[in-house]
């Protein structure tokens, strides 16, 4: 039998006060995120072999499409929308903290429920983003590649890090791609599990988490770019290391959520 659900708190909830991170809260919630996907491991390879299996298959379909140099920017931008594919994982966090049993039918019911609610805009958010992030790709082949097609994978990447207009290509779209991964960070870091707890709107989602954010810059910027790393790391082998990374990762995230926004 399924435990009974957990309601998310009442509206008017949202106000609460912003917790200064440090170095050993992101210690503590890496450590929690890890322990909860040690307490209900099927959860996090679930969710993480789906996100898996989607990011292995749009690359397999590149390749057929005869796109491979989408492959890269891909790979780089995929992980912008990992925040929401968490959101399960985040229930899961929840109910273990409780001391509730975390069941499938709990867990995708309430993630189910999130198309009525604002969580979904923030989906919308999210791939406008990763579009955003590809499209630019293609502008800035355009402008510094001109509009050659690359045979392969291995033909992209001998252009890009050998020529002139390669490297610069490179290095204007790494700094575009990090402006944007920033912006996407700090809207969705905390706000997508403070809409899955509270009845607030989006809007104030967003600007408590960038509050949050630009409130301990260093430490959220530094656990940003080690979870960045960490997921491009973890894509590599067909992205099978995100079975275990992106549960870990969306897990701690849950705990990280709760220390910057105390209740």
């Amino acid at each position: 039998m399924s435990e009974a659900p957990l309601e998310p708190a009442a509206a008017g909830g949202s106000a609460r006060r912003i917790h200064t991170m440090e170095v050993r809260d992101l210690a503590a919630a890496l450590k929690a995120g890890f322990r909860d996907f040690l307490r209900a491991p099927l959860f996090g390879l679930v969710i993480g072999g789906v996100f898996a299996g989607i990011g292995a298959i749009i690359v397999l379909s590149l390749t057929i499409w005869e796109l491979p140099w989408l492959i890269y920017p891909f790979a780089i931008g995929f992980p912008l929308v990992g925040p929401f594919a968490a959101v399960g994982l985040y229930e899961v966090s929840r109910r273990l903290a409780a001391g509730a049993r975390p069941t499938w039918r709990d867990v995708f019911s309430l993630v189910w429920a999130q198309r009525r609610r604002e969580v979904s805009w923030m989906a919308f958010v999210m791939l406008f983003v990763f579009w955003v992030w590809m499209y630019q790709v293609r502008l800035l082949i355009a402008l510094f590649l001109g509009l050659a097609s690359f045979a392969s994978f291995a033909q992209f990447l001998t252009v890009v890090f050998t020529t002139q207009h390669g490297l610069i290509f490179l290095a204007v779209g790494h700094v575009v791609g990090g402006v944007l991964a920033l912006v996407l960070f700090s809207i969705t870091v905390f706000s997508i599990p403070m809409l899955l707890e509270r009845e607030i709107d989006i809007v104030t989602a967003m600007i408590t988490s960038v509050k949050a954010v630009f409130q301990s810059p260093v430490v959220m910027l530094g656990w940003g770019v080690f979870v960045t790393l960490s997921v491009l790391a973890a894509s590599l082998p067909l992205f099978l290391g995100l079975l275990v990374i992106l549960p870990v990762f969306g897990h701690a995230t849950w705990h990280l959520y709760r220390r910057a926004l105390p209740q």
